[in-house]
């Protein structure tokens, strides 16, 4: 990468402004991403309920780096690179899966869930087993979501732990499962997947279906006015419910009421899982909204979880990871269905997936330069651009470039 020429096209971004044309576009720039954002922050992986039993793990690959998250035999969830330590195989592949010991396909290498080397077949008496166990990356769990850094220093969590887990307590995560999992593949880079995401400029021309029960109009924080507005701040307020907004510059969390009449984010407005994972004031509690810089926003409603992870995979692909939790008790074909309860946001993944490629192809024109966000429509993928600069000169500055 020459860091030289990526730090000078970041010094010529005029503030609130999209960022030059080279990086949504460019090889070097998707591998300084890689380095420099993705290889530094907190990413979520996934819920801890889906890894219930010592065993269970899950397979994934951020940019060009295979992780692997497992449960150990006493409890605890440990990440790892998912590179074997003989001669580097992928151990699992991708997905989520359910293994006693972690075997190598290549030389049959064993490893046990806490990832020390168990076996290691026509190796020297005197070779060292200890000193070959898998690499561990750093793995933390806040509010039931687990997080994975792969940095040698973390960044802090201790300002998200303290104020997100209350705000997600209601959700009673603890009692939820995965109901669906989805991946859509986008012909877009993964900061034009996000800058769509982090705004709804054109959800009222774009999403007809979730504009019946999603706030289009809202501000930063999903601040609306009116009295339908201060009438669900007191409800939530008697119903003891956490508001917030909560956040630093690299997440945040916030209520806000869906549109008058709807009680849901879903087709119809209505509920369509009939076990809630929150029955507070009969489950018609607006959505708690939290998302993580660089690739996360999730909904959590009184029926389900929505979140969407947006995994780089080169400069101009990424791939949408869509989980949908609801609660445990809750009976496939009885209590809810895949189709309903998907419908909404696999219609608005597909809109999304429409217009941020259109948006990829529109940046290779010659005549692209960085043009204005809206203050006021657009202020949340502001705030995720600004972050993203900062960040990516952090790096360049430890750097010297």
């Amino acid at each position: 990468m020459d860091l030289g020429q990526i730090s000078a096209q970041l010094r010529a971004r005029p503030a609130g402004h999209s960022l030059p044309q080279p990086f949504y576009t460019d090889a070097d720039f998707f591998d300084f991403d890689l380095a420099a954002i993705f290889g530094r922050s907190w990413l979520f992986v996934g819920f801890e309920i889906e890894l219930r039993e010592p065993g269970d793990y899950l397979s994934l690959t951020i940019g060009h780096w295979p992780i692997l998250v497992m449960r150990g035999r006493d409890g605890v969830l440990r990440g790892f690179h998912n590179s074997c330590r003989h001669r580097g195989s992928l151990l699992c592949e991708p997905g989520a899966g359910h293994a006693a010991r972690i075997v190598c396909p290549y030389h049959r290498w064993t490893y046990g869930l806490d990832g020390k080397l168990l076996a290691a077949g026509r190796m020297p008496d005197d070779f060292d087993k200890g000193g070959h166990g898998l690499n561990p990356v750093n793995l933390e769990i806040v509010a039931g979501a687990i997080l994975v850094c792969l940095a040698d220093t973390p960044p802090p969590l201790d300002t998200m732990r303290r104020d997100l887990t209350p705000l997600l307590a209601p959700q009673n995560f603890a009692h939820a499962k995965l109901a669906h999992q989805s991946v859509l593949v986008e012909q877009a880079n993964w900061k034009l997947v996000m800058e769509n995401a982090r705004e709804c400029y054109h959800c009222a021309t774009g999403h007809p279906e979730l504009s019946r029960t999603f706030p289009v109009n809202a501000s930063a924080y999903f601040d609306l006015d009116g009295d339908a507005t201060r009438a669900f701040e007191e409800r939530i307020a008697a119903l003891g419910l956490p508001m917030g907004p909560a956040g630093e510059d690299w997440w945040q969390a916030v209520r806000f009421p869906l549109n008058e009449g709807t009680v849901a984010m879903t087709m119809d407005g209505q509920f369509n899982v009939a076990k809630l994972m929150c029955d507070a004031g009969g489950g018609d509690t607006g959505s708690m909204r939290w998302a993580i810089e660089p690739n996360v926003f999730c909904h959590s409603t009184s029926e389900y979880t929505f979140a969407f992870t947006a995994m780089p995979i080169s400069p101009t692909e990424t791939h949408v990871v869509s989980k949908w939790l609801v609660h445990e008790d809750a009976i496939e074909g009885i209590d809810y269905s895949i189709e309903t309860l998907t419908d909404l946001w696999t219609r608005t993944n597909l809109q999304d997936k429409e217009l941020a490629e259109n948006n990829q192809r529109g940046i290779f024109s010659p005549g692209y330069t960085p043009g204005p966000y809206s203050p006021d429509a657009e202020s949340l993928t502001i705030r995720l651009v600004d972050w993203y600069c900062a960040t990516a000169r952090r790096y360049l500055d430890e750097a010297g470039a």
